[in-house]
């Protein structure tokens, strides 16, 4: 059987954002893991314009070709991954559009979350991710990542991960490859 493919998406478009060094460790723990095929999608450079499709996503029927190739994206991935900052005990508007666009795409797969942000560790941002996910037809890992007080743990643009950080990482991606499992059967035409 082949790797899943993990499909990690860099939710915020903030410039200077601190998303993009916690983004490039995650990748670089979901490359060592070894259970995956990973890829990226960075919504920054994605630059997907407030939702402009005329037709509802569950129809999809795309007429963008911004849109199109969001959805081959997604649609390629079995496993999601969003890094998402914390913003005013929610998560970022730019992940809200980025999800919105679709429909079918995300249905059955697994869902991680690697969350930042001060005290809370961005763990508002993904407790109002889980509807949203949910309502998607998402299974979202219990296992998580939170990262608290982010800001103090990147040097020189590089996220210093701890001994907490790898080990929920790992945890979590050990998860993923496990719901995957049970998911790969649903999403079988």
């Amino acid at each position: 059987m082949s790797k899943p493919k993990l499909l990690v998406i860099v939710a915020s478009t903030r410039p200077g954002r601190v998303g993009r060094p916690v983004a490039d460790w995650f990748l670089q723990a979901a490359r060592e893991h070894g259970g995956f095929e990973v890829s990226e999608a960075d919504l920054a450079e994605l630059n997907l314009p407030i939702l402009d499709e005329p037709n509802h996503p569950r129809f999809h029927n795309y007429t963008k070709e911004h849109t199109k190739r969001w959805s081959a994206t997604v649609a390629a991935a079995d496993v999601i991954v969003w890094v998402t900052p914390e913003y005013n005990h929610s998560f970022p508007a730019s992940l809200k559009n980025a999800i919105d666009y679709l429909f079918v795409e995300w249905h059955r797969k697994a869902l991680g979350f690697v969350s930042y942000g001060g005290i809370a560790g961005g763990a508002r941002s993904v407790q109002a991710l889980k509807p949203v996910a949910q309502v998607l037809g998402m299974m979202a890992a219990s296992n998580a990542v939170h990262i608290t007080w982010v800001g103090q743990k990147i040097t020189d643009g590089v996220f210093q991960a701890d001994d907490e950080a790898n080990a929920a990482a790992k945890a979590m991606l050990d998860e993923l490859q496990h719901l995957d499992g049970g998911l790969r059967i649903l999403r079988e035409p």
